[in-house]
């Protein structure tokens, strides 16, 4: 199993964690803030471009959970331990909560917080989403 891939930004009190391959690039941080998120960008995140208030309320949009924060001197608010499921206009299924996938080669994988499982059957990460349902016009 590959290991996970995490990038950090930080404007000195909150850190923006992103987490590329849980992206599905519906591109809602790009559009809240543009300012912060440039992917033509380096780094294409600018967190000091935006305020506290700002960031946390869009990180709280990201669908995929690809985005989350920390802050300075605080530990990570616990999230509901309900698990809730979302299927997505022409995108993916979309958990939110702690969950346990079995894959198809029997390794197992803990996901937290929200997970994009594909819909459209042309990831290249399945049973995840990738994004390429926006590229084949995925209707569903």
């Amino acid at each position: 199993m590959e290991k996970e891939i995490v990038k950090e930004y930080t404007n000195g009190d909150l850190t923006v964690i992103w987490k590329p391959r849980k992206c599905i690039h519906a591109e809602i941080c790009v559009k809240t803030l543009p300012e912060v998120y440039d992917p033509n960008g380096k780094p294409w995140i600018k967190a000091q471009n935006a305020s506290i208030a700002e960031l946390r309320s869009q990180i709280a949009k990201c669908p995929s959970g690809a985005l989350t924060y920390r802050m300075k001197g605080e530990k990570m608010e616990e999230e509901n331990p309900e698990t809730e499921c979302t299927v997505v206009e022409n995108g993916p299924l979309l958990v939110t909560g702690t969950l346990k996938v079995t894959l198809i080669d029997g390794n197992s994988e803990t996901k937290e917080h929200s997970t994009a499982f594909c819909r459209c059957g042309a990831s290249s990460n399945k049973p995840y989403c990738d994004g390429t349902h926006k590229k084949i016009d995925f209707k569903g």
